[in-house]
């Protein structure tokens, strides 16, 4: 797990080379042409937290409906719901799922544009689709997915502002943000405070994480994984439901970690961590800047549309540290495989 997380950095760089580029450009100005009317993702465990980004990033940047399918209408009950005007997007990092492959084929019988996000260009999921992106992220040796999760993110985000754009091709600006991401991620990962904070909760009992908008996929990823390697429940709620009711169970012996960055999901936190402070929650937050009673997770300030590509890091290197910490083998979390088929 830990030779995964530290893969991150050259993972950035290798999606963004001119010929991995050039494959999500073309990929994106074929969905461009189609103009489909909204976007339905399908996907499981930790690609379900990059599709729920990249729901976000499809009513946020092209302002299409978007929205998580379940697959089990398909698979369990044989509906076969009317997506002709839609482009379905399944996320896989193995495209091996059986339930996957078979929303986009019945989407695709429909009349929807399907498309593969996957890091098996020659899987089930990437075969059944009419269009496919190769993640590019390597081997990965860990269970619990790291590099290949933020590869989806990457790809993601590369395909919407593409299809944005038109023609496929990132803007100039754009690009010369996103080159600046594998650097990012090193000085990032560098930062041994995850690490030093891991015995703190050693003995903790149960978890909370949250945050809101592009920050709210991260916070549900960071819960997984530290179920997956720590076998620590973790609740992750956006920062607007955790005041709906949640906020009751948060106090002194309830961690919290919550992803707080600069633009307006970061400053619609500001209604949330105050309650927390009421509560006497232990916070740690996860952001550019510092948040008065609360640990922080330091991060460089971007643009919010690529916080999750760091955000994610020193929670994932946290989750690590904490399973060691806790006397447990990430690597070999019991009862799990690296590849689940559920139908």
């Amino acid at each position: 797990m830990a030779a995964d997380i530290e893969e991150q950095p050259a993972g950035y760089a290798r999606l963004l080379s001119t010929v991995n580029a050039g494959e999500i450009a073309r990929v994106a100005a074929a969905v461009a042409e189609r103009r489909p009317r909204h976007v339905v993702f399908t996907a499981r465990g930790t690609s379900d937290h990059a599709a729920l980004y990249g729901a976000y990033l499809a009513e946020i940047r092209l302002g299409l409906p978007a929205g998580l399918a379940s697959p089990s209408v398909v698979t369990l009950f044989g509906a076969r719901p009317d997506l002709s005007d839609a482009l379905v997007v399944g996320v896989s990092q193995s495209g091996g799922s059986p339930d996957l492959a078979e929303v986009l084929r019945a989407a695709r019988a429909s009349g929807a544009l399907t498309l593969a996000v996957t890091n098996a260009p020659g899987s089930p999921l990437a075969e059944v689709a009419e269009l496919s992106i190769d993640i590019a992220a390597g081997h990965e040796r860990a269970v619990a997915a790291t590099k290949t999760y933020t590869a989806e993110l990457l790809a993601l985000l590369m395909l919407v502002e593409g299809i944005r754009a038109g023609d496929g091709v990132l803007p100039a600006a754009e690009r010369e943000a996103l080159a600046a991401l594998p650097d990012l991620a090193s000085r990032t990962l560098a930062d041994d405070t995850p690490a030093q904070l891991a015995p703190r909760y050693r003995f903790a009992r149960q978890l909370v994480t949250t945050g809101r908008g592009y920050a709210y996929p991260t916070a549900r990823e960071a819960a997984l994984k530290l179920m997956e390697t720590s076998y620590l429940p973790a609740l992750a709620f956006s920062g607007a439901d955790l005041l709906h009711g949640p906020l009751a169970m948060t106090d002194p012996e309830v961690p919290v970690l919550a992803v707080v960055g600069s633009g307006p999901g970061g400053r619609s936190m500001g209604e949330v961590l105050p309650r927390l402070g009421e509560r006497r929650a232990d916070v740690v937050v996860v952001g550019s800047a510092d948040v008065p009673g609360a640990t922080r997770l330091a991060v460089p300030e971007v643009d919010e549309r690529y916080a999750p590509l760091l955000d994610i890091l020193p929670l994932q290197r946290l989750a690590l540290a904490l399973a060691l910490t806790r006397g447990e083998d990430p690597d070999a979390p019991r009862g799990l495989k690296k590849v689940t088929a559920t139908m």
